[in-house]
């Protein structure tokens, strides 16, 4: 738990994978904190000041220090509260895991988004779905056994909260099938396993609300580019 002294905040919007991993860390952690919800239609002062550079949530205050950027926040919990470990302790497999929570970000949710996007570029959709689910593959063969960790959740399982919950949620939006069972089994029952550990189960956003919340936001792109 964070002590008495220490005054700790999480600003966030509930949605973002991005936030959620911190969430995911913090409970794991058992450290309490204040949740700021942030409005990103309307950026406030406070995370304009404390994220000037992104603009971005989700930003993680520790006694008025702020920190951007998920990964590295999660880094930076896991260093500042040493209970229940999050990354490896060998230099080796600590190493790994950033690399592959990097693929995570760069080579599977960036391309997935900007196939999203291109709602009236067909070419530029496929090249981007070819992109993710070939780093998909990569992280499938990676997987060895229940969870990246182990038998526990660790800093890769937090990081790929994004495909287990976010990808199928706003494929389905999108109407293109990038991660299913057939084509990834093994990341496939990861996912499930994810999705019903007892921490992850009570932070990831209820699925029905979100998805009416991004079927309305890709129903108005599309309308837009016509």
């Amino acid at each position: 738990m964070a002590t008495n002294q220490e005054e700790v905040s999480l600003i966030g919007a509930v949605g973002s994978p991005f936030v959620c991993r911190i969430q995911i860390a913090l409970k794991l952690k058992g450290i309490e904190y204040k949740f700021v919800q942030e409005d990103l239609a309307n950026k406030s002062d406070l995370l304009l000041k404390y994220n000037p550079v992104h603009k971005k949530v989700p930003v993680f205050v520790h006694n008025e220090k702020p920190i951007s950027e998920s990964l590295v926040i999660i880094e930076y919990i896991d260093e500042t509260w040493k209970q229940n470990p999050i990354l490896p302790s060998d230099p080796y497999k600590k190493a790994l895991a950033r690399f592959w929570s990097k693929v995570i970000d760069d080579k599977i949710a960036a391309p997935f988004f900007r196939a999203v996007f291109a709602v009236n570029d067909e070419k530029a959709r496929e090249k981007n779905i070819e992109e993710s689910s070939e780093a998909l593959h990569f992280l499938e063969n990676e997987l060895k056994e229940k969870f990246f960790g182990g038998e526990e959740i660790d800093f890769v399982d937090i990081a790929a909260v994004f495909i287990a919950f976010w990808i199928p949620l706003v494929q389905e939006v999108a109407g293109f099938e990038l991660f299913t069972p057939e084509k990834f089994p093994k990341l496939y029952n990861w996912s499930q396993e994810f999705l019903n550990h007892s921490i992850v189960k009570e932070l990831v956003p209820p699925r029905e609300p979100l998805f009416v919340y991004f079927k309305a936001k890709y129903d108005s792109l599309v309308s837009a580019s016509i």
